[in-house]
């Protein structure tokens, strides 16, 4: 189901951010935590095919040396950090007001235990992390039957 959104904003993040809850302090930490602008980056897509699964992360304004996809007991984490420009006042001038984002971001998704890291492929091009992780059978758990005794 598609959900209308407005200048690339879902019209439900704010409803769904607890905006009823009048504790300023709340406030602050949910807004400490998980920022505005968190909001929009990381945003994932999924796509089965028959041999496997292709993951696409947006990532923007991260550079590929600023991403690192680990692989550990069946989670394959994805994290991007980018730290703050350091910028020289030029000409006498001062910034007024930043957007751009610096700081850190993860997402974490279970894939399975039987995949290994070899198996995964990665390409980071325009932004955009793309992800082509192979579908591996699980390994059913052995069945051992104990019969019970019967006396008589």
């Amino acid at each position: 189901m598609l959900v209308p959104s407005i200048f690339g904003k879902d019209m439900f993040d704010d409803f769904f951010g607890f905006p009823f809850y009048d504790d300023k302090d709340f406030k602050k930490m949910e807004k400490k935590l998980y920022g505005h602008r968190e909001k929009n980056l990381m945003k994932t897509d999924v796509k089965e095919h028959e041999n496997g699964y292709v993951l696409e992360m947006d990532l923007p304004g991260f550079k590929k040396d600023e991403v690192k996809v680990a692989l550990e007991s069946g989670y394959l984490t994805v994290s991007a950090a980018k730290e703050a420009e350091k910028e020289e006042e030029k000409e006498g001038g001062k910034y007024i007001r930043r957007e751009r984002y610096s700081g850190a971001c993860q997402r974490t998704f279970y894939i399975g235990e039987e995949v290994q890291q070899e198996d995964i492929k990665g390409e980071f091009k325009h932004g955009i992390l793309k992800l082509s992780i192979p579908k591996k059978e699980q390994k059913p758990a052995v069945e051992e039957k104990r019969y019970i005794s019967i006396e008589g």
